[in-house]
């Protein structure tokens, strides 16, 4: 539709994984390295694991391997291990051509033609490789199945290499008890993350290139606003680039502007809550370390008549928890519960801060109530609408937003760090997610949010509370007061929600798992809950009272600690900051 108006010769931002679109970021090219590794000698015998959200380009990854490996390399590639172990040794069998007639209903039959042919390979000196596909879906016997395949050797070489593909939920899988003894066979692991800001842009710039566009239609709005709605996933990119192109051609425009892309990802993404931290990536459940600063502000009934100062709340969460870890008896190569709250954030983790821009205040620690704020913004119109008020004062508290954040978290340098967070930077020291929601959703958070105003331009306003029929924001310390009309004309539900947290905590929680990381997460269920008491591990009755939890929340009801689960946990916890909600607010 929009090919001949932008010159192009074919569609750039298909979704099928087309060899001559490959863009191979850094994090592409090394976890290519790793799978070539895994085909080659340095990593025969053992296997190698590939994992990544849906969309960062696994299945594209693979292509790229088969059409590098070695001759002398016989590869089986197994799609759908949807099935069960002995359709799997089937499918594999069949793959690498091994006869198997008469044997189907006869796992030992097929190990053995499978072991005959083996053999033969290696007299000849091939290697074989069996590539499995969306590998999450490998139920524990069947991975049993294939870890029992690797048994087949000589007496030096192992005859088979498996490769491993699938999302990070075969990280946990792999993390059982009862697959110990495969994971331990591991010899290269490797988790593909989301693009950066700039690879979204080199990205971009590559497919179009290759497309035939002789200039670049996307202006440098667009192309963050591209990164910020797709979280760097490469498919979301290529379904949302595909959609603003459209609609700038549908608008006879020469260029691809920042609302237009967010009113693609509107229409391809209209109730979805994009994460983003790690998105909130996503760094899996390998990632060994926890929540550390957002500890520092839990709340005074978590700590009943003690001293709740960040420093003390801080030192006794590190005490207990070392305690809790003593009598554990963890070993030394776990994380310390001592580790995670007293550590903080380490300096070499953090990313380095700037002050705000000149003459915007950093926010400090919220006050009881509006009877001191300023309100330049709403004057003697309540109702006034938010685009007559002056652009310059927009801009600024557009500009200082993060600073202003910082501040609420009392993290005054800390403004850069937060903004890298909600752009999808890993480790920052802080996480962000950028959320949908109402008024009561928020309300019922409790927390100051960062709302993003949509108009002729993307601004971002601090949101505080609510005060005498009007909304707090803003970043001095007694906040402005502006009219809710004002900004609904422009705000669509969007905000995004930032806290301290260690760089190493994991992104997902979930049944099976105990640790230091439970432990704080089920003082936060009790704290919620009173009538919940944890035992320190993630036992299905504690999966149950979560899925409940969530339901009641709103949240995904799938019985697993991501952001979102541990943000409305974590909420209730926190003494500052929090949202001001005067009593004579009413909607």
């Amino acid at each position: 539709m929009y090919l001949q108006y932008f010159g192009l010769n074919e569609p750039p931002f298909a979704i099928t994984p087309d060899p001559a679109f490959v863009y191979l970021s850094a994090a592409h090219r090394d976890a290519l390295a790793h799978l070539l590794y895994g085909v080659g000698q340095g990593g025969a015998g053992g296997f190698v694991q590939l994992t990544g959200e849906v969309g960062t380009g696994k299945t594209t990854l693979c292509r790229c391997l088969l059409e590098q490996v070695p001759a002398e390399c016989h590869v089986a590639l197994v799609l759908n291990p949807l099935m069960t172990p002995n359709e799997l040794l089937a499918t594999i069998c069949e793959e690498l051509e091994v006869d198997t007639t008469g044997m189907v209903g006869s796992n030992k039959l097929m190990v053995d033609a499978l072991n005959a042919y083996l053999l033969e390979q290696h007299a000849q000196g091939r290697r074989v490789v069996v590539v499995i596909d969306e590998a999450q879906n490998l139920s524990p016997e069947a991975l049993e199945q294939v870890r029992l395949l690797t048994n087949l050797e000589t007496a030096k070489h192992k005859l088979l290499q498996m490769v491993l593909l699938g999302q990070p939920e075969l990280r946990a899988l792999l993390q059982r008890q009862d697959l110990r003894q495969l994971a331990q066979r591991i010899t290269a692991r490797y988790h593909l993350a989301p693009l950066q800001q700039q690879e979204t842009a080199a990205y971009v710039l590559h497919r179009m290139k290759v497309a035939g566009a002789l200039r670049n239609p996307f202006s440098r709005s667009a192309l963050r606003a591209l990164h910020r709605r797709s979280g760097g996933v490469p498919r979301l990119i290529n379904i949302i680039a595909d959609r603003a192109l459209a609609a700038a051609y549908a608008r006879e425009a020469a260029q691809v502007s920042a609302p237009m892309v967010n009113q693609a990802a509107d229409e391809v993404q209209p109730s979805e809550a994009r994460i983003h931290s790690r998105r909130w990536p996503t760094v899996a459940a390998a990632a060994a370390a926890f929540l550390a600063a957002g500890l520092a502000w839990f709340g005074a009934g978590w700590w009943g008549s003690q001293d709740t100062s960040p420093s003390s709340v801080t030192e006794r969460a590190a005490g207990d928890s070392a305690v809790a870890a003593a009598d554990r008896n963890e070993g030394p190569g776990t994380v310390a519960p001592a580790q995670v709250v007293a550590a903080g954030r380490p300096p070499a983790e953090r990313v380095e801060t700037e002050a705000a821009a000149e003459g915007a205040a950093a926010a400090g620690p919220q006050t009881a109530g509006p009877a001191a704020a300023v309100d330049p913004v709403v004057a003697d119109d309540p109702t006034a609408a938010l685009g007559e008020v002056d652009p310059g004062w927009l801009d600024r508290q557009h500009q200082s937003a993060w600073q202003t954040v910082a501040g609420l978290w009392q993290e005054a340098d800390a403004g850069r760090a937060i903004q890298a967070a909600c752009d999808g930077v890993r480790r920052t020291g802080f996480a962000c997610i950028l959320d949908q929601g109402n008024w009561s959703r928020i309300r019922q958070l409790g927390l100051p949010v960062v709302l993003v105003l949509r108009g002729e331009k993307t601004r971002l306003l601090v949101f505080r509370g609510f005060t005498d029929g009007a909304l707090l924001v803003g970043g001095s310390e007694a906040g402005e007061r502006v009219a809710r009309e004002a900004v609904e004309q422009f705000w669509l539900g969007e905000y995004y929600v930032a806290w301290p947290q260690a760089p190493d905590w994991p992104t997902d929680i979930q049944r099976g798992e105990s640790g230091a990381a439970v432990d704080i997460v089920m003082e936060m269920a009790s704290y919620a809950d009173p009538a919940w008491s944890g035992s320190g591990v993630f036992d299905e009755h504690f999966e149950a009272w979560l899925v409940a939890y969530q339901r009641r929340n709103g949240l995904k009801a799938d019985g697993i600690i991501g952001p979102h689960t541990l943000m409305y946990l974590m909420a209730p916890t926190i003494v500052q900051p929090r949202l001001l909600i005067e009593l004579a607010e009413g909607g």
